[in-house]
């Protein structure tokens, strides 16, 4: 099956299947879970290579991953049937159509971030330098995963209203009408994704302290995705009006960036206060020094 996808003028053929394997009588694999795993590869690619800038070892990092990773497909599926009016509990585990559709991002970020904390008590890692980490590999993965939603023909908005800008397909056609243009959220979220990755990537160069990274990513993503959320036409909603990723984006968001106001706040009346105090970045450097001049002897 091949379907045109238009965006922005540029008609692309989409062939929803990448290749089928010859067992159990010929078995589909997807362009939406090829997708979806290149964006959790970025994301270990980059806790590879930089897990020890975070203090972390990635050997205990990459346990805590192995096994926050399962947990966070199948919070996702469970949030999305939580909140569908379309789908039952009892299809929990039928992934047929589109290949690992009907997931929801927040669920499968409340899941790796539950399961993660868990592994990191186990295996002795620190939750908030792990999380840190972590957010940075979210947005990664986010942005790189919200192709797949193009490739599924979902994850678009209302009518743009506009005769060249958006976006049209079978199903944009099938939900707005013949020749009705809609917002691409798909790509308004992975750009916004992606530069956050890069933003935060920066910023943890210069972290203050412990959590900071994570708090970011809420601010970041809480404030991008509460608005997206109000242009989707595929929204899951709460007592039938209220829009749920919308109302917890901007709770998220909020309370986010008043916890980094207040901790900032606090970190600045304390080096005001304490003549000894030293950084969480100075300390990094410190220990860095001592390792290189280790390193040299």
């Amino acid at each position: 099956m091949v379907y045109d996808v238009t965006i922005f003028g540029i008609n692309i053929p989409i062939k929803p299947v990448a290749f089928t394997l010859p067992i159990m009588g010929g078995w589909n694999v997807y362009w939406y879970g090829i997708i979806i795993a290149l964006g959790f590869l970025a994301a270990l690619v980059y806790a590879y290579f930089n897990a020890k800038r975070f203090g972390l070892n990635l050997d205990r990092l990459l346990d805590v991953v192995l096994v926050a990773a399962p947990v966070a497909i199948l919070s996702a599926r469970l949030y999305y049937i939580i909140f569908s009016e379309d789908m039952k509990i009892t299809e929990f585990f039928n992934f047929s159509s589109g290949g690992f559709a009907g997931l929801a991002i927040y669920g499968a970020v409340i899941g790796a971030l539950l399961s993660g904390a868990l592994m990191c008590y186990i295996r002795k890692v620190n939750i908030l330098d792990a999380f840190d980490i972590a957010s940075i590999g979210f947005l990664l993965g986010q942005g790189i995963g919200r192709w797949g939603n193009f490739v599924n023909q979902e994850a678009f908005g209302t009518a743009t209203g506009s005769d060249w800008f958006g976006m049209t397909s079978e199903a944009v056609a099938n939900e707005l009408g013949e020749g009705v243009l809609a917002h691409p959220c798909f790509l308004y979220e992975s750009l916004w994704c992606l530069l956050g990755a890069l933003v935060l990537h920066l910023i943890s160069k210069k972290r203050v302290f412990s959590g900071q990274i994570i708090l970011s990513y809420c601010v970041w993503y809480g404030f991008e995705r509460g608005f997206i959320e109000l242009l989707r036409t595929d929204s899951l909603y709460m007592f039938g009006v209220i829009r749920v990723s919308s109302l917890l984006s901007f709770v998220i968001c909020i309370g986010a960036a008043i916890a980094l106001i207040v901790i900032y706040r606090k970190r600045k009346i304390d080096a005001e206060n304490n003549a000894e105090y030293v950084s969480m970045f100075a300390e990094n450097e410190k220990a860095e020094e001592i390792e290189q001049v280790e390193t040299e002897e």
